[in-house]
């Protein structure tokens, strides 16, 4: 899609005075978007088979097929379309009806405003996926498989007979997969989250013990690896790294004295950094350990492998995720240019410096994931008028692992 190119969007309802309202209050984004409206599920099937929608807002409580059914029918035959909920219902049985089939929900009504930054924000990233079956891949998934143990150990909790907010949170936030799934909940705008939601702890306890636990017993938003482990991917050693970096990043956030906000923003978009790897190891081992291995044993780049198996790397398929799923955009964009910080909108720190800087310094520690060196760019700490802060940050950092270590030799 070019720059220029207009976004193809499909509304549909059985109620015809809402769909004119959306006519008329988005009239004024007719030169960036073609929209179209559809009074039925059948409706839009047919109109979808006619030409390619990016993206699909459907209310789920309609006569015929429903909202539920659309999204599935939808999610099989055009993965690459973002499916969005638009509905009254802010029921449990409406989310977790919608929550696999969906990428976010929102509520109805909702202002024009709300549902243009969603939409915007989700195709942020679009163009920096060139592979169409990649694209395809990403949008359609459900849920990216979790460390086993860290699985087993959510669902020992969950099964307990008094489940502990505290203790789930604290296993939640372990985990790259689960802390992407439920945070995507979280904030979802039928949960009425008023601000952005970046933590585990804020997310399992405005969704509810007992919706967590639906959502994961019924719609199955929680995965884990059950295929053979494969030498070049080293899942184990990947989610140490990404917990590391989390940690260094939310302690290079304290060194700056940033507010509490940023400080969670940082922890989790390092511990969601290298999310893109975990979709490519689920969605394709064999050819992402082919990669890793020329990676390795080539010397080449792993964002250049990447890009030449895939004409994407992991920060790219990490980031457009998250980003259709709604999750902030301060850790979208972290996830998405920590490799390449320069191309960032943000020009002051961000999490996008702090996962940067703690990327590269941990890439030669005991915590890293690969055995190649990451440099820090210097050009983005010197764009951004902080070059002189690298060693208080690198300081922190080895802090940081000194105390992983530690906390490991006593287990």
């Amino acid at each position: 899609m070019t720059a220029c190119a207009q976004l193809r969007l499909i509304f549909v309802d059985d109620e015809p005075l809402v769909l004119e309202g959306l006519r008329r209050t988005l009239h004024s984004m007719r030169s960036e978007w073609n929209m179209q409206f559809a009074n039925s599920g059948a409706e839009a099937l047919q109109m979808m088979a006619q030409a390619p929608f990016d993206v699909l807002v459907t209310d789920m409580r309609m006569p015929g097929m429903d909202g539920s059914e659309l999204l599935q029918r939808v999610k099989t035959l055009y993965p690459q379309t973002i499916r969005i909920v638009l509905s009254g219902q802010s029921s449990r049985e409406s989310l977790l009806r919608s929550i696999a089939p969906s990428h976010q929900f929102m509520p109805k009504p909702c202002t024009v405003e709300e549902l243009k930054r969603r939409i915007t924000r989700a195709f942020a990233l679009r163009d920096l996926l060139e592979n169409p079956a990649i694209k395809e891949a990403i949008s359609g998934l459900v849920s990216i498989p979790s460390l086993p143990a860290i699985y087993d150990e959510a669902m020992q909790e969950l099964r307990s007979a008094e489940p502990s907010v505290t203790k789930l949170a604290t296993i939640i936030s372990h985990d790259a997969a689960m802390t992407a799934k439920i945070l995507q909940v979280a904030n979802s705008a039928l949960l009425g989250a008023r601000c952005h939601i970046s933590n585990a702890t804020q997310a399992v306890t405005l969704i509810g013990l007992d919706m967590i636990r639906a959502l994961v017993l019924s719609a199955h938003i929680f995965s884990q690896f059950n295929g053979p482990q494969i030498e070049e991917l080293n899942i184990t050693r990947l989610w140490k790294h990404s917990l590391a970096t989390a940690c260094c990043s939310r302690r290079i956030a304290e060194s700056e004295r940033e507010k509490k906000g940023i400080l969670d923003d940082c922890f989790t978009a390092g511990l969601l950094h290298d999310i893109g790897k975990l979709i490519l190891i689920g969605s394709l081992p064999k050819k992402y350990a082919s990669v890793i291995a020329r990676a390795t044993k080539e010397n080449v780049p792993l964002l250049e492998a990447e890009h030449d198996a895939f004409h994407c790397t992991h920060a790219e398929v990490g980031g457009y995720l998250i980003g259709i799923w709604g999750l902030p955009h301060t850790i979208v964009e972290a996830v998405a240019w920590h490799h390449s910080p320069l191309f960032a909108p943000e020009k002051r720190f961000s999490p996008v410096t702090a996962v940067h800087v703690s990327d590269a310094f941990l890439s030669t520690s005991d915590f890293r994931h690969l055995t190649q060196e990451v440099k820090v760019d210097q050009k983005h700490l010197e764009e951004i008028g902080l070059a002189d802060r690298e060693p208080v940050w690198q300081k922190s950092c080895q802090d940081t692992v000194e105390s992983l270590r530690a906390r490991e030799s006593e287990v």
